[in-house]
């Protein structure tokens, strides 16, 4: 067996596929990994053209759209490799990007995740803005990357190139270990997709295991491929799956104390929003989002039930993002 599984992915992204499979395939030495596609049911000619043009990567069929965290978890439940890399379709890689990050999970047992630097596709020189050099969560919930802030993006000069422990690993590429991922639970399906990797970065920690960031890694995300920036679903599943985040892994004492102070934070935002764009997307995104978070209220209780709760990991900033953004 390999030790790394290179999982991505796919819904009708074939033109991705088409753009970035075969670098990621030259890239990759042969005895690090084994490349997978796992279909979340694409109607696009995605089968065809791996199976023809890639016959040796491994294709897994997911019987209908799972979405993003529900789609991983069909589909890894058969891949036994010890390492996995779930990689976004959208991702072209560097150079000696997987053996470095394989031989410091070697080097120290109690690393459970690592996430590569992620630069922006479209521009080499910034930072992307779905993981930057690593992510990190303040007590309200908010997230920001190094090398991102909200929307403002940096460009890469080297002020993020340091491995630390980070908060959370972007899904567009992160490697988490195989025994670690089914041990906290893996993803929660009932994200359908966005910070779904916050909640199960923030399970990690509280099960005792590092997560980090190795910028000596390098890829390129050309972002938005599935939900483009600004889109109303993007911001709604944001909106409501960070409260979710909070709910489910905060200890009850701070959930009666935070959550209150984020819902005025989020009707502010809303105003924010219309206020600068003249347009209600934003409004009517996070008031559904809220919708949808009261009535999953019960669920959310339930699952508290199987989760180690310790509050905040070490790594959470104690600042407030939004006030010092």
């Amino acid at each position: 067996m390999k030790p790394c599984a290179i999982v991505i992915l796919n819904w009708n992204g074939v033109h991705f596929l088409k753009s970035y499979l075969k670098l990621l395939i030259e890239k990759t030495p042969e005895h690090l990994a084994t490349i997978y596609i796992v279909d979340n049911d694409s109607s696009d000619e995605s089968e065809s053209f791996v199976k023809t043009q890639f016959p040796n990567i491994h294709w897994i069929q997911n019987s209908k759209n799972f979405g993003f965290a529900g789609g991983y978890n069909e589909g890894l439940k058969t891949i036994k490799e010890p390492i996995y890399c779930l990689m976004n379709s959208d991702i072209e890689v560097s150079e000696g990007w997987l053996d470095i990050i394989l031989e410091r999970f070697d080097q120290d047992a109690r690393i459970a995740s690592i996430q590569p630097k992620i630069l922006d596709l479209k521009d080499r020189n910034k930072f992307e803005y779905a993981g930057g050099s690593g992510g990190y969560y303040d007590y309200l919930g908010y997230a920001i990357c190094r090398g991102r802030y909200f929307d403002v993006i940096e460009t890469d000069e080297g002020q993020y190139d340091d491995e630390v422990e980070i908060f959370w690993a972007s899904g567009c590429c992160i490697f988490v270990r195989n025994q670690v991922f089914w041990e906290v639970g893996g993803f929660d399906a009932d994200y359908f997709a966005h910070q779904e990797e916050i909640d199960l970065c923030w399970r990690i920690h509280n099960y005792g295991h590092k997560i980090i960031v190795m910028p000596s890694s390098v890829v390129y995300h050309y972002g938005g491929g599935a939900l483009p920036y600004g889109s109303y679903f993007k911001m709604f599943l944001n909106f409501r799956n960070s409260l979710f985040n909070l709910t489910k892994n905060l200890n009850w004492w701070q959930v009666i104390l935070i959550l209150p102070t984020r819902f005025v934070l989020d009707g502010l935002a809303a105003a924010h929003s219309i206020f600068k764009t003249k347009k209600t997307i934003a409004l009517k995104a996070i008031f559904m989002a809220h919708m949808a978070y009261y009535k999953a209220i019960p669920k959310l209780v339930k699952k508290r039930k199987s989760i180690i709760h310790k509050g905040f990991p070490k790594v959470i900033l104690t600042k407030n993002i939004l006030i010092d953004y």
